[in-house]
């Protein structure tokens, strides 16, 4: 009985194969794009997106275009391939303005860039793109289904790139170019006013100031150490009783004691 089962299912999955490889050969775009369908209510999107790709070309101009282009969007988001989502549901909302899923493809277009957003280490354009995309969704659906849930991604988003922003500044100053350091810091600052890294960056920058006038030739050290001057001053209005306080006074002192 197993024997027979067996066999019985490895019939069964040849002629499944053997009806989609047809379907493959086939110019017989309107069964091709039913086969399609099939297999994506399957949930098969391998064989579903291969499917529909060889029927849009023919299909595009007609009322199953717009069928097609939105189950190729969602095919390729299932298999996880974002950015061929990404193209077809920005290529859906260009073409179906008035569809009654345009903002469900507007949404899910971002959601595939930020499914794209890689590590923080690395190049974050698709990161900066997701939050463009996610708040276009805002602006287009201000009273949206995904307005709660654009808003939790554009944060999650923001967070990485703040975080980036820090660890650059952080690499400049570990790799004592303070120049570039204080540069980073002072961008970074004023990019996120209110990160969670500010009182470590305010520190940073004071340190990063003191070692750059330290090591500069003299007849730049005294603007330097008056910037180092400054850069204690901010630090040390925000967090009097700060993590770094008594490292930040000791660098003023001995700011001071040159200066006399």
């Amino acid at each position: 009985m197993k024997k027979v089962l067996f066999l019985l299912a490895l019939v069964a999955c040849i002629g499944c194969q053997s009806e989609y490889q047809k379907l493959m050969k086939s110019d017989d775009y309107n069964a091709i794009y039913e086969g399609g369908v099939k297999y994506f209510e399957q949930k098969d999107f391998y064989k579903s997106y291969e499917l529909f790709e060889k029927a849009l070309p023919a299909l595009r101009m007609t009322e199953k275009g717009e069928n097609i282009t939105i189950m190729l969007a969602k095919s390729y988001y299932e298999e996880q391939d974002y950015l061929m989502a990404a193209y077809y549901y920005e290529r859906y909302a260009l073409t179906y303005p008035t569809s009654s899923q345009i903002e469900y493809a507007y949404f899910h277009d971002a959601v595939c860039y930020y499914n794209l957003s890689p590590a923080v280490t690395l190049d974050q354009t698709y990161t900066e793109k997701a939050i463009q995309s996610f708040q276009m969704y805002i602006n287009k659906f201000p009273n949206g289904a995904y307005v709660s849930e654009s808003n939790e991604y554009i944060g999650k988003l923001r967070n990485k790139l703040e975080e980036k922003a820090f660890k650059n500044s952080k690499i400049f100053y570990d790799l004592e170019e303070y120049k570039a350091a204080v540069t980073s810091i002072q961008n970074c600052l004023k990019q996120y006013p209110d990160t969670k890294y500010r009182e470590e960056l305010l520190y940073l920058a004071l340190r990063s100031s003191y070692l750059l006038a330290e090591n500069s030739v003299e007849d730049k050290k005294q603007d330097r150490y008056d910037m180092a001057a400054d850069s204690y001053r901010s630090y040390i209005d925000e967090y009097p009783n700060g993590q770094w306080a008594k490292d930040a006074e000791k660098i003023y002192n001995s700011i001071q004691k040159r200066n006399k």
